[in-house]
């Protein structure tokens, strides 16, 4: 059913019925430090870790002929193929988006603050997001994920997904929570755009006039409708302007996930204007985040 980063994924039932996905590493992928890494720092990592948005691992095998993990089988596939088909993406309504961002926001959250020592995954795409049954998001694919160790430099070579690496990253080499951050930012936008911001992101960072000009619902994804409630559109400005607070250039401006999942638990009052009154720019310079006390 597809091909990861190393090895293909599989759809294999079981005698009892039960449905399950199975990653299987290539011989020759087998023979190769790297690879073999990876998929022993994903065996690592999700037989420690347990949450409801994070992929269930119900086993794996090691051996030099045959290595592969099972994990639980996700029905809806990736994020990213759901986005790229249109009858999938019209089924994925404003309301299961607003989730699947809130849905990341809480997972990323649990590994950065919740977790001892801190797990950064290191590659955040919408290839990595998959969806169950219920179109809820879950994050999939830990083999380049890390541990923060507070001793050390955090070194690393650049891993991740093209589009939604953290500018840092290209100077200074070190991995931090804020990596994540700037991912998700990306993540967030191209759920609400329906794809990849890319575009959109070099027009807001060059200083051209024409930026100002951009309303909130021009980037919408135009296969659903304009949101009809008051409500919904709050939550489409409100992931508009945490994404926008998620991609600031210095890792220390942006917020943490810990911030963001706290701001999703609040209850929100709907805003009074329509979408196509609120510019991005307005969304980009939006004051929430900004005092120093949050980046502590």
């Amino acid at each position: 059913i597809g091909t990861g980063g190393y090895g293909s994924v599989y759809r294999a039932v079981l005698p009892s019925g039960k449905v399950v996905a199975l990653k299987k590493l290539h011989r020759l992928e087998a023979e190769q430090p790297a690879y073999d890494t990876s998929f022993r720092n994903e065996i690592k990592f999700l037989t420690e870790i347990r949450h409801k948005n994070i992929v269930k691992l119900h086993g794996f095998c090691l051996h030099n002929r045959c290595m592969f993990l099972i994990y639980e089988y996700m029905e809806k596939g990736s994020l990213f193929y759901a986005l790229s088909i249109d009858e999938e993406a019209v089924e994925l309504d404003w309301t299961k988006r607003v989730n699947i961002v809130k849905g990341v926001a809480h997972t990323l959250s649990y590994m950065h603050h919740d977790c001892n020592p801190p797990i950064v995954h290191r590659d955040i795409s919408s290839n990595n997001i998959l969806l169950n049954s219920e179109m809820e998001a879950v994050i999939a694919d830990f083999g380049t994920a890390r541990l923060l160790d507070p001793d050390s430099s955090n070194r690393t070579v650049i891993v991740g997904t093209y589009g939604y690496i953290a500018p840092e990253l290209a100077y200074s080499l070190v991995v931090t929570e804020k990596c994540d951050v700037y991912s998700f930012g990306v993540l967030a936008l191209e759920i609400l755009m329906g794809k990849h911001p890319g575009e959109l992101l070099s027009t807001l960072s060059s200083s051209s006039s024409c930026v100002q000009n951009f309303m909130l619902n021009e980037i919408l994804d135009p296969r659903l409708s304009t949101p009809r409630s008051q409500k919904m559109a709050g939550d489409i400005a409100f992931i508009a302007v945490i994404a926008f607070a998620c991609l600031r250039p210095r890792p220390k401006a942006r917020p943490t996930m810990k911030l963001v999942s706290q701001e999703f638990l609040h209850i929100k009052s709907p805003i009074a204007m329509p979408l196509h009154e609120i510019s991005l720019i307005e969304l980009k310079n939006h004051e929430m985040f900004m005092s120093d006390e949050n980046h502590k």
